[in-house]
């Protein structure tokens, strides 16, 4: 078991920036992909950035420019930079790993683990 806890989220206007992280309960060494997903009120949840245990990356087309996902392997640590910041960013964000290259990065079903989710507003 990997238990996931997010930190990081809060009020900021449009154009700012936010720093998410998510901290593992153990290593995320062989864990073979760590993701963000959001969830605004009224929309299924969906992927925002992926990345591997080689470093490869995927970003939601929404996202792309404006949000860098990395991992820090050493403190089991997975962040998302969030930076340029719009009113539609607006979400509840969750922190997922997934074991096994099984199916899309933007599949739900790929990640056995979850975070209880962060709050992210942008105020316009």
């Amino acid at each position: 078991q990997v238990q996931l806890v997010e930190s990081g989220g809060g009020l900021v206007q449009a154009g700012g920036s936010l720093r998410l992280s998510c901290v593992a309960s153990r290593s995320i060494f062989r864990i073979n992909a760590m993701a963000w997903y959001r969830q605004a009120p009224g929309n299924q949840r969906e992927l925002v950035a992926a990345i591997t245990s080689g470093g490869s990356t995927d970003y939601a087309d929404s996202v792309k420019g404006r949000l860098t996902i990395s991992r820090d392997n050493a403190k089991n640590t997975v962040y998302l930079q969030m930076n340029s910041l719009k009113p539609e960013d607006t979400a509840v964000y969750y922190c997922a790993a997934g074991r096994y290259p099984i199916g899309p990065y933007s599949d739900v079903d790929r990640y056995d683990y979850w975070g209880q989710g962060t709050q992210v507003t942008v105020s316009s």
